[in-house]
């Protein structure tokens, strides 16, 4: 099959790009810099350099490469994760992914792309007990920043699943971790603040966080091209509450214990995104996945074996 990928030199875009070609599928990878189109070569596949807002430039390439499938991993987020950086980058990640994306879901439309998989959210769940399905509804309800997050991914969802001529798949990825994330052990920026003391566990600690390892991630992504359009969560199968996994991941990276602040010493320090992640957030299924397709993810490699 011949599969466009758009954002294919990011921390998703690296590892499927690898699975790809792993898996004998012919890749043409799209970046926006020349350096990426010379890493994708480096990596055995054909680069295209586009600037995703250019409507006409993206139209033009898929129409001359005429892919069978595009996946869609466009993003704009910061090299550090803090939530300064986060905050700072969240307009123009919107825009991309709204007017970018938009921009490549037509150009597949008018090329008559048979499939079409986009990248969407696994941890932006509303409240409800247990962990949550693809059917349940997503946190619209909550603090401003995370809000606008759920109508991002609603409006990329609904524009992907409904029309009917184009197979559409939305993958609800979890918090990455692995090589190149923020969660990477040897250089990610999360780790690094752990290190220093500088993430703190929010009392009670008890939002739950769904990870998924980026190369699980990439793995579900290559199914994703042969299953049943919809939506999937990929998430593993350990979600688990900051209070765990936060002091897991810094004994696993052989840094102190992580300290402890109020909710209301998060407000005023980092505003009510940060205690809607610490104190809010509710894990998600894999289950479907699993019937569907398989899906084995990796057990969480910090968390302790019981």
């Amino acid at each position: 099959m011949k599969v466009f990928v758009a954002g294919a030199s990011g921390a998703i875009g690296r590892p499927l790009i690898a699975a790809l070609a792993a898996a004998k599928h012919e890749v043409i990878g799209m970046t926006s810099r020349d350096a990426g189109v010379k890493l994708l070569r480096e990596r055995g596949v054909d680069g295209a350099v586009l600037n995703a807002h250019d409507a006409e430039a993206v139209k033009a390439a898929i129409a001359r490469i005429r892919p069978d499938a595009i996946i869609d991993e466009l993003t704009s987020l910061p090299k550090r994760y803090t939530t300064e950086e986060m905050r700072a980058a969240a307009p123009h990640d919107r825009q991309i992914r709204l007017e970018g994306g938009g921009n490549l879901h037509r150009a597949a439309m008018e090329t008559a792309v048979k499939r079409y998989v986009v990248q969407s959210t696994g941890f932006f769940y509303g409240a409800g007990q247990g962990l949550a399905s693809e059917e349940d509804p997503l946190a619209h309800d909550t603090s401003p920043g995370i809000a606008g997050s759920v109508a991002t991914y609603t409006q990329i969802e609904d524009r992907v699943l409904g029309n009917a001529s184009l197979k559409g798949v939305a993958l609800r990825y979890g918090f990455f971790y692995g090589p190149g994330t923020y969660h990477d052990p040897e250089n990610g920026s999360i780790s690094e603040q752990i290190r220093q003391r500088q993430y703190p566990v929010i009392d009670p600690g008890i939002g739950v966080f769904s990870f998924i390892h980026v190369e699980d991630a990439a793995a579900a992504t290559v199914a994703a091209l042969e299953i049943r359009p919809g939506v999937y969560n990929i998430v593993d199968n350990n979600p688990v509450a900051m209070a765990v996994w936060l002091p897991a991941f810094a004994n696993f990276l052989g840094a102190p214990p992580p300290p402890h602040i109020s909710e209301q010493e998060a407000i005023q320090t980092g505003g009510p995104d940060l205690v809607y992640y610490a104190t809010r957030l509710r894990g998600a299924s894999n289950e479907k996945a699993k019937k569907e397709f398989g899906f084995a993810p990796r057990r969480l490699e910090w968390l302790p074996e019981h």
